[in-house]
């Protein structure tokens, strides 16, 4: 609902979505009203009131601060399949909105390598041959799963961009990097480290995956791809338009952008809060802030127990911010 926060107006909703997607079927949040405009605070339920501060932070820099002004005017983004059938990958691919990359989530608990070798070959044959595949496994593989499935998987794409988090610990990660010629990219090995610099003391990534929420806001993530060093990938957080929008102006911030964003996922999305939604035309999202639609945020309102249960995550994280 719509109402008066602790010094400021906030919305919690629950928006159902397209497709189960990191065992979820209704993403839920809350956003924040500051003097820059609309903040989203979106932390998943598994993430503690000590982690969910760096969610906050980042809520509030959009809501109270703004962003740093953008070097570019667009975004090329990538299409997020989830752990769907061939059928459904080929048709996500279909009606991305011109994406020429696909990220293809893999190790989904309860599939076979088959199933994923048979999602993997639909994003090929929807793609074409010169479209880019990674797929992301959320650290779900040990280290010797991954060297046995990595080469399948690469063969059934037709060539891999990169695997991205395809075993849970740094050093796994390094030893994967060693022995395949597959690029590893880093994300939970980041965005939910104490020391998302063991990545590069090990030698352990090629690219860095960057999420807005989780790292503490925009300026947060500039610093830390500049001690980083490496190439950036930016990724949502499984956002409405509003959460969205920080990860847009960090892509349009970083000196160098080489690969496609992981920034589509309002497709994901059966509802947003804002009339114009951040969707990819011809494979990239423009650089813009879109505002928040008064109806369409009352049509995707929070029912009483969750708003409750929001206001009172918030107070609690609230207190290691000193917000």
């Amino acid at each position: 609902m719509i109402g008066s926060g602790t010094a400021r107006e906030v919305l919690t909703y629950a928006i159902p979505l397209r497709t189960r997607f990191r065992g979820l079927t209704v993403r839920d949040g809350m956003l924040l009203r500051g003097s820059a405009g609309w903040g989203e605070f979106s932390p998943f339920w598994d993430y503690d009131d000590d982690e969910s501060a760096a969610w906050l932070r980042a809520a509030l820099e959009a809501a109270d601060d703004g962003w740093p002004a953008p070097v570019r005017g667009s975004i090329p983004v990538n299409v997020t399949i989830p752990a769907v059938d061939g059928a459904d990958a080929h048709r996500l691919v279909m009606a991305s909105g011109g994406c020429r990359t696909a990220k293809v989530k893999v190790a989904e608990r309860g599939q076979d390598l088959g199933q994923e070798i048979a999602r993997l070959e639909a994003v090929r044959d929807a793609l074409g041959p010169d479209g880019a595949i990674r797929i992301d496994a959320n650290g779900g593989w040990d280290l010797e799963t991954a060297l046995a499935r990595l080469p399948i998987l690469d063969r059934a794409a037709g060539g891999l961009e990169y695997a991205e988090q395809p075993a849970a610990s740094v050093a796994d990660l390094a030893a994967l990097r060693r022995r395949l010629e597959i690029p590893i990219a880093a994300d939970e090995s980041i965005r939910r480290a104490e020391d998302p610099l063991a990545v590069v003391r090990a030698e352990a990534a090629d690219v860095v995956v960057l999420k807005v929420q989780p790292l503490g806001g925009v300026r947060a993530c500039l610093s830390l791809a500049e001690q980083v060093g490496l190439p950036v990938v930016v990724s949502s957080a499984l956002e409405t338009s509003i959460g969205l929008a920080a990860g847009v102006a960090l892509a349009a911030a970083l000196p160098t952008l080489p690969y496609a964003c992981g920034l589509a996922t309002a497709q994901l999305f059966t509802a947003d809060v804002v009339a114009d939604p951040l969707l990819p035309v011809d494979g990239a999202i423009p650089v813009r802030r879109p505002g928040l639609d008064v109806d369409r945020a009352a049509d995707v309102a929070a029912d009483t127990d969750l708003n409750a249960r929001w206001a009172a995550r918030l107070d609690a994280v609230r207190g290691r911010t000193n917000a």
